[in-house]
């Protein structure tokens, strides 16, 4: 057993995401509290929905309301989905001090609008339903993934433009630590 390389107990350099701006933790904060009550909400409303089934609901349950099933099951699984985006994007933040705050409050604003109207467009859908089709709250749904798609795009834009700190590479760890 080799014991002459000791690990070192500090991180190596460049292994901790930049200090962000005071602008930057705000809008990080703000996504944050969002996205973890966004999930709160929605694993409540999928906890309902268990209870729904398990209480024999009719107006769940029955065949004649399977699209009403459908559409609240959607809304359940992505609005959790998306809460789990917003924490995400929040987390994301610290990486990108230097973003431009035009976009990156723009892509912040698409992700939040989405975590509302895509959710929202599946439960209204089956909240209303007629003759086995959605409700007209459905119609929600492409704008919501259009402003889906636009903040997920800002934010890789952001990475793309942004060169990441590179993880030292083991040999290069092993290498430094035999020279000691």
């Amino acid at each position: 057993m080799n014991t002459s390389i000791k690990p070192t107990a500090e991180p190596p350099p460049n292994s901790k995401p930049p200090k962000p701006r005071p602008d930057v933790e705000a809008v990080a904060r703000k996504q944050l509290h969002f996205g973890w009550w966004s999930l709160l909400v929605f694993l409540t409303l999928g906890f309902i929905l268990e209870a729904l089934h398990a209480f024999k609901v009719g107006a769940y349950l029955d065949v004649s309301n399977s699209t009403r099933r459908l559409m609240w099951t959607l809304a359940h699984a992505h609005g959790t989905l998306l809460a789990l985006v917003n924490i995400a994007f929040g987390l994301t933040l610290q990486w990108l001090p230097a973003w431009e705050p035009r976009l990156r409050d723009f892509a912040s604003t698409c992700l939040i609008a989405a975590t509302l109207l895509i959710p929202g467009g599946f439960f209204l859908g089956g909240a209303y339903i007629h003759a086995g089709d959605p409700g007209i709250g459905i119609f929600l749904l492409p704008l919501g993934a259009l402003l889906l798609f636009i903040g997920v795009l800002l934010t890789a834009r952001g990475f793309a433009e942004r060169k990441l700190p590179s993880a030292p590479s083991p040999t290069a760890d092993a290498k430094s630590l035999k020279g000691k």
